[in-house]
């Protein structure tokens, strides 16, 4: 993927990872848009020049205002990230933990598809372009205190894996994003295997450059996450992260 020249919108790029890759975006030199909820995010990223719109991915008509206001502006947009998401921990023995489960299958899935929908119509037709989704290492190796947060970003998977495949002859390509846990956000508080982001954003940037683009942007640190099943490490790992919920 050519980085210089594009004209990418992010969703959910106000902070962590969406915010250092915007301006990895930008310093490739392309031009970037970034979307949130966060008023005072965003108007921050305008004074660093950036252009910034509202958007929340749980509700339709936000995610339908904001592809309107990118487009007008950015009529040759061609590359969209969906990158909103949320990360809870929950007790599934407690039933109130369905409030955890309903927010994160409605931002990390339902708010996921809701801006591939919207966008789908215009990539399509300029015949080229790209999506990034973005999942997790957590999807293919659940942390039992997030299972939500893990079974939706396993859904975000299966969807690009479905999507990519039917968006195989228009020209649009789908690139899956997998990070581990990478230090912001407060990760580097309860997580000391955090990867910085500095270094992450390097070699994911290095890997999207790569010609043809892989279709899954695995930095070294995930690789344990996604291959686990393969390499016959699953059940120990998932028992190691099991501990957490036993107090040890």
């Amino acid at each position: 993927m050519n980085l210089n020249g594009r004209t990418v919108f992010i969703a959910g790029g106000t902070s962590g990872i969406g915010r250092e890759l915007a301006r990895r975006f930008r310093d490739a030199g392309s031009q970037v848009v970034v979307g949130g909820r966060n008023a005072g995010a965003l108007d921050a990223l305008r004074e660093d020049g950036f252009d910034a719109v509202s958007i929340d991915v749980t509700d339709a008509a936000s995610v339908f205002g904001a592809r309107d206001a990118v487009l007008v502006a950015h009529p040759d947009l061609d590359t969209v990230v969906t990158m909103s998401g949320v990360m809870m921990l929950e007790d599934l023995r407690d039933p109130s933990h369905f409030e955890v489960t309903e927010a994160s299958v409605q931002t990390n899935l339902l708010g996921t598809i809701r801006v591939i929908d919207a966008f789908t119509p215009h990539l399509i037709e300029r015949g080229s372009g790209a999506f990034i989704t973005v999942t997790s290492g957590i999807a293919f190796l659940p942390f039992p205190p997030m299972a939500s947060y893990a079974a939706s970003k396993a859904g975000v998977h299966a969807y690009s894996e479905a999507l990519r495949v039917q968006l195989a002859d228009t020209g649009v390509e789908v690139v899956e994003l997998v990070p581990p846990a990478v230090a912001t956000g407060g990760q580097e508080s309860v997580n000391p295997h955090a990867l910085p982001l500095d270094a992450f954003a390097t070699e994911v940037m290095d890997l999207l450059a790569t010609d043809p683009t892989p279709k899954e942007i695995l930095v070294q640190g995930v690789q344990m996450h996604r291959w686990a099943e393969k390499n016959g490490t699953y059940d120990d790992l998932v028992a190691q992260r099991a501990r957490m919920l036993a107090g040890r």
